[in-house]
């Protein structure tokens, strides 16, 4: 027989069990409460004060090579002013030269030598560039004006801070005394700074904030601190920092003609000057482009065929002369050897200075052609140091580039987007889309063609910039069957004159061919084809629309003698009097397919 506890003894099981579940919820509710609403009160150093931090606006910059300051001057590592500051500064390692180009100046500093040489000219260096262990370390104060940076070093923390200047910031400031900054955007981070607020705010009490989340702002402090802070416990506002740019790096206005579009036509001057007195005033046209300079070796070296009495009768008839500056065409390695070479550069750049001054040129038109694609980064970088020097002398800078699809070497040789970038002009030669040695006979420039690359090109340069390749000449093309039943295809360049000169000669029938915008014609003789796709007056109207249609800066067409009388009258009606693509359809229509024998 089971004996009956007290009621005692049951009220005090009753109490422990009672106790002992009030003690679990405690200890979970306290957990729950330490892990997910706990503040965390652990405070943390940002930086090891031993060795020298760098702070790029709202980033800690961690680097393979460390920034350094040697008596009193900072050097930051070449390849973090290339990750974080400047994309295009160059090192050239044979000639151990740095080299740094904005829109308007050219900057070489070599290493261990205390003078820089900024557009031509020497400037004193506090420190010269210095190489050690195969790393590079560039004198960052020195170039601060022309990246338009701040920098400062705060001994305290032993931070270089680098800020950007001429933009708009926001800042944020301290309201409770509970604001802390934290490593990470959640009260479970550890602390990284704490304010002291009141009457005698601290420098440090004005944040610079770099990015927002939900309840949090990324921010750092004046002595380089960067944390997190809770968007309650701050005030935001906007200030700008150096709002007025600096004087010199201002943005050089782009040279527009007078009235329309620009109209262009390249000269080809590769001996004896052409009889100006039969060349006449031609109505609309802007500027010619002689091919005066040309690279002579791999030391930079040109050669120079410019005239005077050309530029003098230029001028006096109202043209703007764009001497045209190239390469060798035919020896691609020359090229390659002098587009790596920072001092033969430099003596091409210089040239064409002295030359541009001496003859009073208001451009310089680069046409560098058959360069390896493996090239094209250091074509572009030609480009970029030559361009500021031109434009302190008041040149208009254009280069000429061939449409995205082809060859390495004849098409993706070029990187259109940087060079657009750069220079205030391009020209896109739209031709040849059927070239001398092609497999198949065809159209030097069929509009669809055309329109196609152009429509391309246009996701690369900005359409204000870009000038429509005209050709003035076209192929005739020879077709012969052999024994073996091959064809063998031959091909020759006609003006527009010598077009029609092969029509009437061989009374051959003339059609036009819709896909091609051109007239189009095809003979026998002597047990040959012969094929031409004709250049003239109306080709020039349709393709010299697609810059009313696509809102080009003009056209630039090669080459000036291959042209008819016709031609100019069109380019003058098109792009000086014609305003829009709608207008130049109701004006034009009437005008095309009309051959004139």
């Amino acid at each position: 027989m089971r004996q009956k506890r007290s009621s005692g003894t049951r009220k005090g099981v009753k109490i422990f069990l009672f106790i002992f579940i009030i003690s679990v919820l405690g200890a979970a509710a306290y957990g729950v409460y330490y892990h997910y609403f706990m503040p965390n009160s652990e405070m943390v150093a940002v930086f090891d004060t031993g060795t020298l931090n760098l702070v790029i606006e709202g980033d800690i910059i961690i680097s393979k090579t460390a920034p350094q300051i040697r008596d009193n001057e900072i050097l930051i590592p070449f390849d973090v002013i290339k990750e974080y500051i400047d994309p295009y500064i160059h090192w050239d390692e044979s000639l151990k030269k740095v080299t740094i180009t904005t829109e308007n100046r050219l900057i070489r500093m070599k290493t261990n030598e205390l003078q820089a040489i900024v557009n031509n000219e020497p400037v004193e260096l506090n420190i010269p560039v210095i190489e050690e262990n195969g790393e590079v370390l560039v004198p960052i104060e020195f170039l601060s004006d022309f990246y338009n940076i701040e920098v400062k070093y705060v001994k305290e923390n032993n931070v270089i801070i680098i800020d950007y200047k001429n933009r708009m910031v926001q800042t944020a400031e301290p309201i409770t005394a509970d604001a802390v900054m934290r490593k990470g955007p959640s009260k479970k981070y550890p602390i990284v700074y704490k304010f002291r607020l009141g009457n005698n705010k601290e420098e440090d009490n004005i944040l610079r904030v770099f990015e927002e989340y939900d309840n949090w702002y990324k921010v750092r402090t004046s002595r380089g601190v960067i944390g997190y802070i809770e968007k309650k416990h701050v005030v935001v506002r906007w200030i700008t920092i150096n709002e007025i740019p600096l004087k010199d790096e201002k943005k050089a206005e782009q040279w527009k003609p007078e009235k329309g579009k620009i109209n262009l036509v390249w000269e080809m001057m590769y001996g004896k000057r052409p009889d100006l007195n039969s060349i006449g005033k031609i109505e609309g046209l802007d500027v010619l482009s002689p091919t005066w300079f040309q690279l002579k070796d791999a030391d930079g070296n040109l050669i120079n065929r410019a005239d005077a009495t050309y530029v003098k009768w230029a001028h006096d008839n109202g043209y703007k002369v764009w001497a045209l500056f190239s390469n060798d065409f035919q020896d691609i390695k020359m090229t390659s050897k002098f587009l790596h070479n920072a001092d033969a550069r430099d003596n091409a750049i210089r040239q064409i200075l002295i030359y541009a001054s001496l003859y009073n040129l208001d451009g310089i038109n680069i046409d560098f052609e058959n360069v390896y694609k493996e090239d094209k980064d250091a074509l572009t970088q030609f480009v970029r140091e030559l361009t500021p020097l031109l434009r302190e002398q008041g040149l208009v800078v254009s280069i000429d580039v061939t449409i995205p699809d082809g060859s390495d070497t004849w098409s993706k040789c070029y990187d259109r987007k940087a060079l657009g970038e750069i220079v205030d002009y391009v020209m896109l030669m739209t031709y040849d889309q059927h070239w001398a040695t092609s497999p198949k006979a065809g159209s030097v420039a069929q509009i669809t063609w055309v329109e196609q690359n152009l429509v391309k090109v246009l996701e690369m340069v900005p359409r204000e910039k870009l000038l429509l390749g005209l050709p003035f000449y076209t192929r005739l093309w020879q077709e012969e069957k052999t024994d073996n039943g091959t064809i063998v295809k031959q091909a020759a360049v006609l003006s527009m004159e010598g077009s029609k000169k092969v029509v009437n000669d061989n009374t051959a029938e003339v059609v036009w061919d819709e896909e091609s915008g051109q007239f189009y014609t095809e003979y026998e003789k002597d047990g040959k084809t012969y094929k031409l796709w004709i250049e003239d007056e109306n080709s020039i109207n349709l393709k010299s629309s697609l810059v009313h249609k696509y809102k080009l800066a003009g056209t630039a067409a090669w080459s000036r003698t291959y042209e008819n009388p016709a031609v100019w009258d069109v380019l003058n009606a098109n792009l000086k009097e014609i305003e829009t693509y709608a207008q130049w359809k109701e004006i034009n229509s009437q005008k095309i397919f009309v051959y004139n024998k």
